[in-house]
C-alpha cells in the first residue's frame, strides 16, 4: 500500500435538524413563566419585534380634548425617534442620541434568609460560655444537617477541632500547650448544651434519641411513651403491641395510645428552619364548565404579544441603503422575528389541540372524579392530532391546567390501564384512588389485606393481581394490614 492523498465521491443519507427546529421544540417545552422571560429577552435582542400594547379601556378625561391638534402634532414631531439613524448606527435602543440619559442600574439582591444554623448561633450567644466553648459549639453547629441531626460522631468532632488547633499552633510557631486540645468530656458536655437548644430534638444522633429529647423537653421522662422509646424502640416501630404489652404489664390499648402520642412528635425538627423554596404554579391552561360544556382557554394574558415593528419594516423595504453585513443582519433579524411569531402561535394551537382531546377523553373524570380516569398514552393523543409522540410529550411536560377539580399537571391524565370483566379499561391512577378509598373506609380493628382488596376490586369488575395491589399501596404510602391494625 502507498501512502498518499486521494479523492472519492459517495452518496449517503443523513438527517440535519434546522437550528430553528431546536428552538421550536424548546418553546413547546417551556412552562409559562420560562416562556414569558424568553419572549422578553427576544424583544430586547430583535429590533424587528415589538410588543402589542393593550388598548386603553379607561375613558379619557374631557379636559384633555382642549389640546389642539397642532400642539399634538408638534409634540409628536419633537418626540419622534429617528429609526433610520438608529438602524444604520448599530441599533442603539432608546430616544434620540443627543438626549440619551444614563440611568443607574441596581443589581437585584436576594432577601437574606435565616436557617437552622443561624437560629442555633443566636441561642449560643445568649449562653454564658467561654470562648473555648463557643468555638466547640460552632463545630457542633457546622455538623448539624438540615433535618436537625448531628451528622458525625463525637470522636470525629473532637478530632476535627483538635486538628484545627494543631494546624493553627504550627502556623503561629507555638506549642500546642498554649492551646490545649479538647477532651472527650468537654465534647460530651457540649453535646448536652446543643441538645438543650430549640427546636427540641436538635443535635440528636438518631431517631430514637431525637424522640427522647422531645419527650424530655415536654417533661414526660416518667411516662409510658418515654419508656417505650427508651426500652423497646424496635418493637415499637414494628407495631408489636402484644410483645410490648406483656413486657410492661399494660394493656395493648394503652400501648397503642402511647404510640399515638409518640407519633405526634417531629422526626425531623430542623426542617421548620430550613430554606424552603417557594414553588408557585401558574397554570398554562384553564378548563371551565359553562352551560354544561367544557371550554379550554390559554392562560397567557401576561405573555407578551409580539408583532413586527412597522418602523423597522419600512426601513428594511428600502434595500438600496444597506449592503454587506448590514443587509445580512437585517434579513436575519426580520426572518427570525417572523418565525418567532409563527412559532408562538403554533405552540398555542398545539396546546389547545392536546387539551381538547384530553377533556373529551376524560370527561367522566371531570364529572365524577379520579376513579373514573381512563387510561391514556402519549401515542393515542399524537395519532389523533396528527403530531409526533415526542411533540405531545414536550407539550405536556411541566405544564399545568386549572380545572374544576383543581390545578393538575398535564401528565396526571396519562397512565396505563387495566382490563375489566366488562371489556372496558380503567386507569391505574383510578385503581390507586379506589385502593386509597377502601383503606380510608376500612375497620381499623380488621384492616383489609392485599388479597381482600383484590377480591373487592374483582367484584367491581377489575382484574388485578395481589402483587400489583401491594405495589400500588406502597406507592400511596399505605402500610400493610398488620401495621394498620388497631386494638
Amino acid at each position: 500500500m502507498k501512502a498518499g492523498i486521494s479523492q472519492s465521491t459517495q452518496l449517503r443519507q443523513e438527517i440535519k435538524i434546522n437550528p430553528r427546529l431546536y428552538q421550536a421544540m424548546d418553546l413547546l417545552y417551556m412552562p409559562l413563566l420560562d416562556l414569558q422571560q424568553h419572549l422578553k429577552q427576544e424583544l430586547l435582542n430583535n429590533p424587528f419585534l415589538e410588543m402589542v400594547e393593550p388598548e386603553e379601556e379607561d375613558e379619557e378625561d374631557p379636559t384633555t380634548d382642549a389640546e389642539s391638534a397642532a400642539d399634538q402634532q408638534e409634540k409628536q414631531a419633537n418626540d419622534e425617534i429617528d429609526w433610520e439613524e438608529i438602524l444604520l448606527n448599530g441599533f442603539d435602543a432608546g430616544g434620540r442620541p443627543e438626549e440619551h440619559e444614563e440611568k443607574e442600574y441596581f443589581e437585584p439582591v436576594t432577601v437574606d434568609t435565616r436557617d437552622l444554623a443561624d437560629h442555633l448561633r443566636d441561642q449560643v450567644t445568649l449562653l454564658d460560655l467561654s470562648p473555648r466553648q463557643v468555638a466547640l459549639a460552632e463545630e457542633f453547629i457546622g455538623n448539624i444537617n438540615e433535618d436537625g441531626y448531628l451528622a458525625c460522631s463525637l470522636d470525629e468532632i473532637r478530632q476535627g477541632i483538635n486538628d484545627l488547633i494543631t494546624k493553627h499552633a504550627e502556623t503561629a510557631g507555638r506549642d500546642t500547650g498554649d492551646l490545649p486540645l479538647y477532651t472527650a468530656a468537654e465534647v460530651e458536655e457540649m453535646l448536652g448544651i446543643i441538645q438543650s437548644l430549640d427546636p427540641p430534638g436538635v443535635g440528636a444522633r438518631d431517631l430514637r434519641e431525637c424522640l427522647l429529647l422531645q419527650l424530655r423537653e415536654a417533661g414526660l421522662e416518667q411516662s409510658v411513651p418515654y419508656r417505650l422509646v427508651r426500652d423497646c424502640f424496635d418493637e415499637l416501630i414494628n407495631h408489636r403491641w402484644s410483645e410490648i404489652s406483656k413486657r410492661f404489664g399494660i394493656s395493648p390499648a394503652d400501648v397503642q395510645k402511647a404510640a399515638d402520642e409518640i407519633a405526634k412528635l417531629d422526626p425531623k425538627p430542623g426542617l421548620i428552619y430550613s430554606e424552603s423554596g417557594d414553588s408557585y404554579i401558574i397554570p398554562d391552561l384553564v378548563v371551565e364548565k359553562i352551560d354544561g360544556k367544557y371550554h379550554i382557554f390559554l392562560n397567557d394574558a401576561n405573555l407578551p404579544r409580539l408583532k413586527l415593528s412597522r418602523a423597522y419594516q419600512e426601513i428594511a423595504r428600502d434595500k438600496k441603503k444597506f449592503d454587506g453585513e448590514n443587509k445580512e443582519f437585517i434579513s436575519n433579524k426580520l426572518n427570525s422575528a417572523n418565525w418567532m411569531i409563527q412559532a408562538i402561535e403554533q405552540r398555542r394551537q398545539t396546546m389547545l389541540k392536546v387539551m381538547n382531546f384530553i377533556v373529551d377523553r376524560q370527561r367522566d373524570f371531570f364529572e365524577k372524579g379520579v376513579q373514573y380516569l381512563k387510561p391514556l398514552t402519549l401515542r393515542e393523543v399524537a395519532e389523533v392530532i396528527n403530531m409526533h409522540e415526542s411533540t405531545v410529550s414536550r407539550v405536556t411536560n411541566e405544564k399545568f391546567v386549572q380545572t374544576p377539580r383543581g390545578v393538575l399537571p398535564l401528565k396526571f391524565f396519562f397512565s396505563s390501564g387495566l382490563s375489566t370483566t366488562g371489556g372496558e379499561d380503567v386507569s391505574a391512577r383510578g385503581i390507586k384512588a379506589q385502593i386509597e378509598k377502601l383503606v380510608a373506609e376500612e375497620d381499623p380493628r380488621h384492616p383489609l389485606t392485599d388479597q381482600a382488596i383484590v377480591n373487592i376490586l374483582k367484584d367491581s369488575g377489575v382484574q388485578i393481581a395481589r402483587r400489583t395491589v401491594a405495589k400500588y399501596r406502597d406507592q400511596l404510602g399505605v402500610l400493610s394490614a398488620r401495621m394498620r391494625k388497631r386494638v
